[in-house]
C-alpha cells in the first residue's frame, strides 16, 4: 500500500497502512484544555502520537494575536522529526470532533509543504464503531533521523493573510471572507469563548459541520463541489479567506474546499479572536 492520501482516509485503510505511517491524536476540548490528553491516555489507536492543539499546534498568545496564533514552523519540525515524519512519510491526523482540531494538523503541514497528510474520515468514533483495536497509555516521540521537507522553515507564506489584509479587505472587497463558527456566534449570539460577540463586516457563515454528513463523516466531493460552488457565488478558491473563532476549525473548510477540487483558499490565523481584541476594528451582529 504504497499510495498517499492528501485529503481523508478511511478507517479501513488506517489499519491496513505499513508500520511506518504517522498517526496523531488531536483531540481536544476548547472548554477543557486537559480533556484530549485524557482521552488519549485512556484509548487511542495503537501507535499514535498525541499533539496538543495549544501547546503544539498553536504558539505563544499576545493578548493581541488570537487564542490560537500559528505556531513556530522550527519549533514545530522539531516535534513532528521526533515522531518520525520525513519527506516520505504519511501523516494521518483523527480527533472526536468530525475533524475540526485534525484538520488544523492536516493544514500546518501543507502550509509547510509536505501534502502527505489526511484526516481521518469519522474519526475516533467511527475508529471504535469498527472495533478495531486500541490501547491505552503514552507513546512518547524519540528523536530520530530524518527530516520534514525541503520547504520545512520557510513556510508557503500565501497559505495565510495576515489581519492588516483583513482590514484592507473592508473597502477593496477583494476577497470572500467565510467563517465557520456555528451560527449563533457568527451572530453575536452566545458568545463564550471571546468577549465581543459578532463577525468580521461582511464575512459569510459556512458552520464547519455543514461540510459532514449526519454520521460524522465527510459529504462525498461532488456535493462539497456544489454546496461550495453554491457559496462562493462566482468567486474563484483564491478569492476566499476563511477564519473563525481562532484559526483552528477554519481548517475544516480549507480541507473540504481540498476534497471539492476548489484549491487556493487562505486561512486567516488570528480569526475573529485577533479581530475583536482591537475595538478600533468594526464589528457586525446578525444574519
Amino acid at each position: 500500500m504504497s499510495d498517499n492520501y492528501y485529503t481523508i482516509i478511511s478507517p479501513a485503510a488506517l489499519i491496513a497502512a505499513p508500520s511506518h505511517w504517522v498517526v496523531v491524536d488531536c483531540r481536544h476540548q476548547l472548554a477543557d484544555p486537559h480533556a484530549g490528553y485524557q482521552a488519549y491516555t485512556s484509548g487511542h489507536i495503537p501507535g499514535a502520537f498525541f499533539l496538543h492543539l495549544d501547546r503544539d499546534l498553536a504558539g505563544p498568545m499576545t493578548g493581541q494575536n488570537g487564542r490560537h496564533p500559528l505556531p513556530d514552523p522550527a519549533v514545530l519540525s522539531q516535534k513532528l522529526m521526533a515522531l518520525g515524519v520525513g519527506p516520505e512519510t504519511q501523516v494521518v491526523a483523527y480527533d472526536d470532533a468530525g475533524g475540526a482540531f485534525a484538520a488544523r494538523l492536516w493544514w500546518l503541514l501543507r502550509w509547510m509543504g509536505h501534502d502527505a497528510v489526511a484526516v481521518l474520515d469519522g474519526g475516533w468514533q467511527h475508529w471504535v464503531a469498527e472495533k478495531y483495536p486500541i490501547e491505552t497509555g503514552e507513546r512518547e516521540p524519540a528523536s530520530g533521523p530524518g527530516s520534514v521537507v525541503s520547504t520545512l522553515g520557510q513556510p508557503i507564506q500565501d497559505f495565510w493573510i495576515p489581519v492588516e489584509t483583513v482590514e484592507a479587505n473592508l473597502k477593496t472587497q477583494a476577497y470572500l471572507v467565510i467563517d465557520a463558527r456555528s451560527p449563533d456566534r457568527y451572530q453575536g449570539e452566545n458568545e463564550t469563548m471571546d468577549p465581543v460577540g459578532g463577525h468580521i463586516p461582511g464575512a459569510i457563515n459556512r458552520f464547519f459541520k455543514e461540510n459532514l454528513s449526519e454520521d460524522g463523516r465527510f459529504k462525498p466531493a461532488a456535493r462539497l463541489l456544489e454546496e461550495w460552488s453554491r457559496l462562493l457565488a462566482g468567486h474563484s478558491a483564491a478569492e476566499v479567506i476563511c477564519q473563525c473563532g481562532s484559526g483552528v476549525t477554519a481548517c475544516h473548510n480549507l480541507l473540504a474546499l481540498e476534497m471539492a477540487g476548489l484549491q487556493g483558499a487562505k486561512l486567516y490565523p488570528g480569526s475573529w479572536s485577533e479581530w475583536c481584541a482591537n475595538p478600533a476594528r468594526p464589528v457586525s451582529v446578525g444574519a
